[in-house]
């Protein structure tokens, strides 16, 4: 029976692969990888030989009718990103949403995703949160941060790490320099980190020590009191 699969894959440990996803890869009769490079030593790693094409963000609205008369064909079809959950600020969303249209199973694995982490370990309210991805680079950036100025909820933002310090900044400027803020980088890898403290504290640390790797950062939402 057709269907699509969203895979989740480790965001840095290995060993975070769940035995359903690599099972599922090694079944399916394609799998569609953010990048092939990437995902090729994923999928030496764990001895899966299934074909993968290249599905990304400049080349997914041109594919997603080809594959969606795939998967109408018979074909199974996995989806992946370089890391983590596709579609959580990766290419995905298009093809879930033309199988959904089209009457085409679409399961997604539980797995990786990095921002779950990230606000568990903040110490920051979890029980409610509001996930931003990246924020605009230009244009809507003021916009969004003046919306956001009024948001109670913990805020999950996802940073580049050359643009860390300027969007530090930036929270300073918009929420206030007494904002709590926590910072995380390479979750699982080696050198994973959190940052805890106010946004002006945490904007110090990362201008006399710059950060490298990937970045979520993690906002405490406007007090109520």
């Amino acid at each position: 029976m057709s269907k699509l699969y969203i895979v989740p894959t480790p965001i840095g440990n290995l060993e975070d692969m769940t035995f359903r996803a690599i099972r599922v890869l090694k079944e399916v009769d394609l799998i569609l990888a953010e990048d092939t490079r990437t995902s090729g030593k994923l999928l030496k790693h764990f001895e899966i030989a299934t074909h993968m094409h290249s599905h990304h963000m400049h080349n997914e609205h041109k594919t997603v009718e080809n594959l969606v008369k795939r998967l109408q064909a018979g074909e199974t079809i996995a989806l992946i990103s370089d890391a983590g959950t596709p579609a959580i600020s990766d290419p995905g969303f298009l093809l879930t949403r033309a199988c959904v249209e089209n009457g085409i199973d679409v399961e997604c694995l539980p797995g990786a995703t990095a921002f779950v982490p990230a606000i568990v370990n903040s110490g920051l309210p979890n029980d409610k949160f509001v996930f931003e991805g990246f924020l605009p680079d230009k244009k809507g950036r003021q916009t969004r941060f003046l919306a956001l100025q009024e948001e109670y909820r913990t805020m999950i933002f996802y940073v580049s790490p050359h643009k860390l310090n300027k969007t530090l900044a930036e929270f300073v400027q918009y929420f206030g320099a007494d904002r709590p803020i926590s910072v995380s980088r390479e979750l699982s890898k080696l050198h994973e980190e959190t940052v805890r403290g106010t946004a002006d504290e945490v904007l110090k640390h990362f201008e006399a020590k710059p950060a490298k790797g990937e970045i979520v950062v993690c906002v405490g939402g406007k007090s109520l009191k």
